[in-house]
């Protein structure tokens, strides 16, 4: 009843009421402004599809990706004069399935990307939160440690790491999501030292609330917007570096199918059949340009500014 209102016309008497409009809930208008957002839309439906077809990899694979058949090594894809549709994107110098291999690789890239993510993001995140809430002393600690791991080369620094943990996925993901949390601290340093002067976190105060709670409960949900663009540049990041380790052999090991790994054993053969980086290459650009879609779309509609 509190959204009608009657309103007296002199000409048509009392009979008409205006209805207020209802206020839409906080993910009906998420949506709406999303569906608005063309890169969005673009980047979160190529994502889609590289994420079902990972998921579904045993279901859509014509073939088993570790088979061996140098029987049939190098076969051409198929809009190649010579290609066939029983290898659709050919083979490799093993004679083993191109597709097979790139469905199973998205597992491995997909993986990769989403862990480091989550290591480096809980490293990153309650570092800059308590240098942003507390300062002082803890923030000039935090900030030299932060300092120095920004003054260190990545790439430099991840081969020294892979090469002395030894090449696997799970020595990849650790090394990676023991390096890539810098982001994370400097972004959230800095919007927790601007939301920690705000006068809702001092009313946290004032009535009680433990220092956990404020933090976790109060300032965290109001950096997210800035978290989830960092997050998305890091998980492509984290996909690049270790496509770059697996090509320089200190990353994924044979035979698992990384799409790193596809493009160094077709290194050799890249002048005569030009497919076996192509495809994982391409394979590779279009992950990388979707997250990065996703991410610029998320910050755009879940900003302050974009949310009336």
């Amino acid at each position: 009843m509190s959204n009608i209102a009657p309103s007296i016309d002199p000409a048509t008497g009392p009979a008409q009421f205006d209805v207020a409009p209802a206020r839409r809930s906080p993910l009906s208008a998420f949506l709406r402004r999303a569906r608005r957002h063309g890169g969005l839309i673009i980047g979160a439906s190529v994502l889609l599809v590289i994420i079902v077809a990972a998921l579904a990899a045993p279901l859509l694979a014509p073939h088993d990706p570790y088979a061996q058949n140098l029987a049939q090594r190098l076969i051409p894809p198929i809009w190649h004069p010579k290609g066939t549709w029983e290898h659709v994107l050919g083979t490799d110098k093993l004679g083993r399935d191109y597709l097979s291999r790139l469905l199973y690789g998205a597992r491995i890239s997909l993986l990769i990307g989403v862990l480091t993510v989550a290591i480096s993001g809980v490293i990153g995140t309650v570092v800059g939160i308590c240098a942003g809430y507390f300062g002082g002393r803890v923030d000039a600690v935090l900030s030299y440690v932060i300092t120095t791991r920004l003054a260190l080369p990545v790439v430099l620094v991840a081969l020294a790491s892979a090469a002395l943990v030894g090449g696997s996925l799970e020595g990849v993901i650790i090394v990676l999501g023991l390096l890539l949390w810098d982001r994370f601290a400097v972004v959230t340093r800095s919007a927790t030292q601007q939301i920690a002067r705000t006068d809702y976190i001092a009313a946290a105060q004032a009535i009680g609330c433990s220092t956990p709670r404020i933090l976790f409960m109060e300032i965290l949900p109001n950096i997210l917007n800035a978290l989830i663009v960092v997050a998305t540049l890091e998980m492509a990041h984290a996909i690049l570096l270790e496509a770059a380790l697996s090509f320089l052999g200190l990353g994924v090991q044979p035979p698992l199918p990384s799409w790193g790994l596809m493009i160094a054993e077709g290194k050799q053969y890249m002048f005569f059949s030009a497919w076996v980086i192509g495809v994982p290459a391409t394979a590779l650009i279009f992950l990388v340009l979707a997250i990065n879609l996703v991410g610029d779309g998320l910050r755009d509609v879940t900003a302050p500014e974009n949310r009336t």
